[in-house]
């Protein structure tokens, strides 16, 4: 694993090889840990593989897969059970690994909810039990199903096994006449201890920990094993309930420990993001001393009312994560820091250890992340690991937490040579002496090269040519690659695709006819493929162009504010000094923002960028763009601008309810405006849109309308 490519350094057929790979060891690894109780891997590793896969499909959308493990919750229910469908999903947590990614959970829960960093904003924090999740279904009091979370919607029936779990209430009063409550099956360190001993003695099952041993004495087809296993049930959540607990998951959870659930002591309702991080590190401390496994703290919002609106992702709900405890640590020797240059021109520093074992992998290779990171300071410029710097020959310390690729944690420089000189990051690409640029609140310098870069164009041009851009049949990645490296007909840039066959008109030596794996028929079939696709609409010519942060949906968007190519083009020319009207109608577009549009601008007045563009497009006929408007809803493709101060909602919950009815959310107010939501305090865009003759709503009279 240490010597695995990092994702941005893939070429497209490396991805989809690699996500076919992590598909099929993470879909091995879920069925060994969710139904045969037998992990293959570390709690750690697994989390890295799947933070490999979330990484390389984000780079890649085009080749998720139908079955992405990124869109899995579990495994499917075994066939040995009955199934059982869970109303309201099973589902897992996102995990942080570090203060500043709860830092950031915090930050991005106010921003959803419109919060200011002075609103009280409340959250529990409680141990994450290393067990087996299960769901206990109670009508009128009495215990009449428990199911395995399975993959998150159907799971096992194990009712039998559950009743036999001294935990386990098998009647319960005062509660809400269903309710369905969720906890984890566990075993303490003792009682483990005592079970590997008699089944050592009986010649049993061996279990490698107490997850493994609580998980397959809870699925035994026999529940009288079940039965003689010593098994525990903390509870922390519910499922389908016919009216609430409470209005806190604090006081919901003190409503389940009325009701003689057993709930975790260490339970606490925090204010603050410093108390949650001092519990961590309280927990932490004290873990070893636990009777029972745990692998991090979970964190919830505590507003039940906050945790509806925040709702849920595909696998994780936005309102917990869990704070997962650190992987191992080592120390070994820095022998060189590499600079590699990736597919979007990303200049990404690598560590070149002496080989040492970390959590049992081998590791020669860390990421160094940038040169803040080398330099000891974050991209603020705020002292990091005390401010010291990393060089060449260092002592340094290397973990493993989340990620396939080890970092470089921090430096013993007590054991640092006199001799020793600070690492001097480039100015200029070493690949083509291109201009090293870091665009202001990035972290990341970047080649300026783009398109001429020989470290980038081959991407670049696998990117031009993939389904999502030009599609050109007969060209794919393999014969990207062959042609790039041609000395005969060179594809270096894009327009060499739609000049190959004047080229090869004009070549008296060698025709692509008379190539291995060509021919007549081909070669004709090849050029004709390339000619059909000279005809192309402006929203997949700008995002074939593989310009840094423009994706899929923000060419489209981008394409249908300037509609034809000659106008995009002045403008990327006419906005060069990021400033004035043109400037700030491209940031209005919404999607866009300072970033993609300096990474826009700049890409249209470099020299040598701009000219191979201008090249390829002198071989296009670009179609202007045109927005579809058919669809069931009657939003669809509408352009809905919001101004004011909303009442009833964030701007991110008004955008994502309107985007989910097909419309598009617009930051400015033009012509193209079908509908202008205002609120309190609008200025400007309500007057244009008055003068315009836009539509304009009230937030009232725009959620009448979204909610009949």
């Amino acid at each position: 694993m240490s010597t695995q490519r990092q994702p941005s350094e893939l070429t497209e057929q490396e991805a989809n090889s690699e996500l076919e790979r992590l598909a099929k060891v993470l879909t091995k690894a879920d069925s060994a840990y969710h139904e045969e109780d037998a992990p293959t891997l570390s709690d750690a590793e697994y989390d890295a593989l799947k933070r490999r896969n979330v990484a390389i499909e984000s780079l890649f959308p085009l080749l998720k897969r139908t079955n992405s493990p990124s869109e899995r919750v579990g495994a499917p229910a075994s066939s040995a059970f009955t199934k059982v469908h869970h109303e309201i999903r099973m589902l897992s947590l996102g995990n942080a690994f570090n203060d500043k990614d709860v830092t950031e959970f915090v930050n991005r829960i106010r921003k959803y909810l419109g919060l200011s960093d002075a609103e009280p904003l409340a959250f529990t924090a409680e141990p994450k039990i290393d067990g087996l999740s299960l769901s206990l279904r109670y009508e009128s009091g009495k215990l009449v199903q428990a199911a395995t979370r399975g993959d998150g919607q159907v799971g096992e029936n194990v009712t039998a096994n559950a009743q036999t779990i001294k935990d386990v209430p098998k009647q319960i009063s005062g509660a809400p006449t269903v309710l369905e409550v969720r906890g984890e099956v566990y075993m303490s360190h003792a009682d483990f201890e005592a079970l590997n001993k008699t089944q050592i003695s009986k010649g049993g099952k061996i279990f490698a920990n107490p997850r493994n041993a609580a998980a397959g004495s809870l699925r035994q087809i026999n529940p009288e094993i079940t039965k003689s296993r010593p098994l525990l049930f903390f509870a922390y959540a519910w499922g389908t309930t016919s009216e609430p607990l409470a209005k806190t998951q604090y006081k919901a959870i003190e409503q389940l420990k009325s009701f003689g659930f057993k709930t975790n002591p260490l339970t606490r309702r925090h204010k603050s993001i410093q108390t949650l991080l001092d519990q961590y590190a309280e927990i932490k401390a004290h873990r070893a001393i636990l009777d029972y496994d745990i692998d991090g703290v979970v964190y919830k919002v505590d507003d039940l009312s906050f945790q509806a609106r925040l709702g849920y992702r595909s696998t994780t709900p936005r309102w917990a994560i869990a704070h997962k405890f650190p992987a191992e640590i080592a120390y070994t020797r820095l022998e060189a820091i590499e600079i590699q240059i990736g597919r979007t021109g990303a200049i990404s520093p690598v560590a070149r250890l002496k080989p040492v074992t970390v959590g049992g992998v081998v590791v020669s290779n860390a990421t160094l992340h940038n040169s803040d990171y080398i330099a000891g300071r974050d991209s603020r410029g705020n002292p990091i690991r005390g401010g010291r710097d990393l060089r060449i020959g260092d002592w340094v310390e290397i973990f493993r937490a989340g990620d396939v690729i080890p970092k470089v944690r921090d430096v013993d420089i007590s054991q640092r040579s006199p001799k020793s000189q600070r690492f001097v990051f480039p100015q200029t690409c070493p690949d083509c002496g291109s201009d090293v640029v870091r665009e202001e609140g990035d972290s990341v310098s970047y080649c300026s090269g783009g398109l001429v870069c020989p470290a980038q164009a081959i991407e670049k041009l696998k990117h031009f040519i993939s389904r999502a851009a030009f599609d050109i049949d007969g060209i794919g990645s393999k014969q990207i690659a062959l042609f790039f490296d041609d000395d005969t007909l060179p594809i270096k840039e894009p327009a060499d695709i739609f000049t190959l066959e004047r080229r090869d008109a004009a070549n008296s030596i060698t025709k692509l006819k008379n190539r291995t794996g060509f021919g007549q028929t081909s070669t004709n079939n090849l050029f004709a493929a390339i000619n059909r696709k000279r005809k192309i609409r402006l929203s997949r010519l700008i995002f074939a162009l593989g310009i840094r942060h423009v994706g899929e949906t923000s060419s489209a968007m981008i394409a249908n504010h300037y509609c034809s190519w000659d106008s995009f083009f002045t403008a990327m020319l006419d906005a060069a000094e990021k400033s004035g009207s043109v400037w700030d109608d491209l940031n209005n577009i919404d999607g866009v923002g300072k970033v993609m549009a300096t990474a826009l601008v700049d890409a249209f007045n470099t020299r040598k960028t701009r000219e191979a563009i201008e090249r390829l497009v002198r071989e296009l006929d670009v179609q202007n763009e045109v927005v579809s408007r058919t669809s069931d809803s009657a939003f669809y493709g509408q352009t809905i601008v919001f101004t004011g101060t909303l009442v009833n909602m964030t701007r991110a919950e008004a955008k994502a309810r309107a985007e989910a009815l097909g419309a598009k959310v617009s930051g400015s107010v033009s012509v193209k405006t079908d509908i202008v939501v205002v609120g309190p305090g609008a200025g400007s865009k309500a007057k244009k849109a008055k003068s315009l003759g836009v539509r304009l709503l009230s937030e009232d009279d725009w959620l009448a309308l979204i909610n009949p």
